[in-house]
Formats: C-alpha cells, structure tokens, sequence
C-alpha cells in the first residue's frame, strides 16, 4: 500500500516521504494513529502546498543536527566506574550511561542513537562511541572509563559474617519432664 507520511516515523522515513508499506501495516497501525496519507492525487496536492514548510522543517532539523554534532566532538566524556584491580568493570558502560552522562553536561540525546562498541563496555580505557544524528551525521564522541577500586577493598576488608550465635534449642521446663517420667513409673508398676 502506497502512503505518504503526515510525520517523521521511526525507522520508515520523515515528513513528506512517500512510501510503499505492508496493508495490515497500513491499516492497523499507521492509519489509526494519524501517521500517514493513503496515497492520492489529493493528498499528493495537499502536501505539495506544504513543501515550503515541510523543506523548512528538515532544514531546521539539519542545522540542529550539525550544531549538536558540533558540541559532542567537543566533549570528553569521563567516566568513573567501579573497578577491580586488573581493569575489569564491576558493572558496564551502556548507550543508557552515556546518555546519562551527556544529559548532565546539557546534551539531549536519544539513548538509542548512541552505538556503543561492542554494546557494552566492560573494561577500563579510551574509547570512541558513535552517535547517529539526522540523516547521515554521525558524531564521534570520546569515552574515558576509569576505574576505581575503593569498593573493592571496603568489600575486602569487610570480614563476612557468619552466624555468630549458634541456634538456641527449645527449652521445656523440667518439672513437666519429671511429672512425665513419674507417669511412665506409675504406669509400669
């Protein structure tokens, strides 16, 4: 089925862009949700009236995009992870955590925009993670991961503790138990 997209849709295209989709596609998501036009010599008419606008809106989108891209090359990320004494992470460093850290610094950037190698970072060093930005950008954002094994030695120091106190044993109170064992003798003799 033919439609064109009233919106940007993810993994399908932007404003304006026509595009050939699966019917149940179409009708049972696409159309519901007001994403897009079937495919018409109407809706053709009516979005080549919006072709200044909807070229305004990608530009826009493209000059926010290199200005974005601008301030992440720019930045270093430093992050600080617990680690043990060889290097190795005790957590990982995901897309998530650097979209944390870039949020702190003022960078709103979507988590799944960020392609970390390897999907996640596991080990202390310097590495280059890639951000997609609109259409082809892409920026090069440089991730220091060091680690710190302060943790790790509050934990071994700590000694582990055992049960200190061995489990008490039921108590009964003994003149029950010779009321008991004067029973058993009268009943025997």
């Amino acid at each position: 089925m033919k439609v064109i997209l009233n919106q940007d849709v993810p993994n399908l295209g932007e404003l304006g862009d026509v595009k050939d989709v699966a019917a149940g596609y179409a009708r049972n998501f696409l159309l519901p949700r007001g994403l897009v036009y079937p495919f018409s010599p109407a809706t053709v008419a009516l979005f080549e009236k919006r072709r200044a606008e909807i070229e305004a809106h990608k530009a826009a989108k493209r000059a926010s995009s290199s200005d974005l891209k601008t301030k992440l090359e720019a930045e270093e990320l430093t992050l600080d992870m617990p680690a043990g004494q060889n290097g190795k992470l005790f957590g990982a460093v995901s897309n998530s955590t650097v979209a944390d850290e870039l949020l702190k610094k003022g960078l709103q950037v979507d988590r799944k925009k960020i392609e970390v190698p390897g999907r996640v970072i596991k080990s202390v060093g310097n590495y280059k993670i890639v951000v997609r930005l609109y259409e082809k950008d892409e920026a090069i954002v440089r991730v220091v991961v060091k680690g710190h094994v302060e943790k790790a030695k509050q934990a071994a120091e700590q000694p582990r503790r055992h049960r200190e106190e061995p489990v008490k044993a039921v108590e009964t109170e003994p003149a029950e138990v010779e009321t008991s064992a004067e029973t058993v003798e009268g009943d025997q003799a």
